[in-house]
């Protein structure tokens, strides 16, 4: 289980684990041993509330693909163990950046001076246009 900074707990079963060879430079296989891991969460089958399952699916973000799944590839440290707590350790920065919820701005009117101000400054503005209109002069 994986918990949240948020409260919420992700059960081992959403989780589901690829391991995969490392590469190195040039494409070869780094060790006969599979350490690296690919970590899959699936967003839509996940036990978390609907609100988060929608900002997820909507975030931007390049590890989570198009039919809802957030894959974390992970090869960097030496044992494969290690490689899953690197893993799980990005999956709950993802869950916990989508989870903090953007404040709404209160619509507010303009104050009594903004407005008067305002005016103003359209009023000066049509004035300064007028004068710069050419004047025509019959003769």
């Amino acid at each position: 289980m994986l918990q949240l900074s948020t409260g919420q707990i992700i059960r081992e079963s959403d989780i589901r684990w690829q391991a995969v060879r490392a590469q190195g430079a040039g494409r070869q296989n780094v060790n006969k041993v599979a350490t690296a891991v690919h970590l899959r969460f699936d967003i839509k089958n996940a036990s978390l509330p609907d609100d988060l399952k929608q900002r997820l699916l909507k975030a931007s973000d390049k590890r989570i693909t198009k039919d809802g799944i957030i894959v974390i590839k992970s090869q960097s440290h030496r044992t494969q163990e290690a490689n899953r707590q690197a893993a799980l350790q990005r999956l709950q920065e993802i869950l916990e950046a989508a989870a903090i919820r953007p404040k709404k701005r209160i619509a507010t009117r303009p104050s009594k001076s903004a407005r008067r101000k305002r005016l103003e400054q359209k009023n000066q503005r049509s004035q300064t246009k007028s004068l710069r209109k050419p004047i025509h002069m019959d003769d």
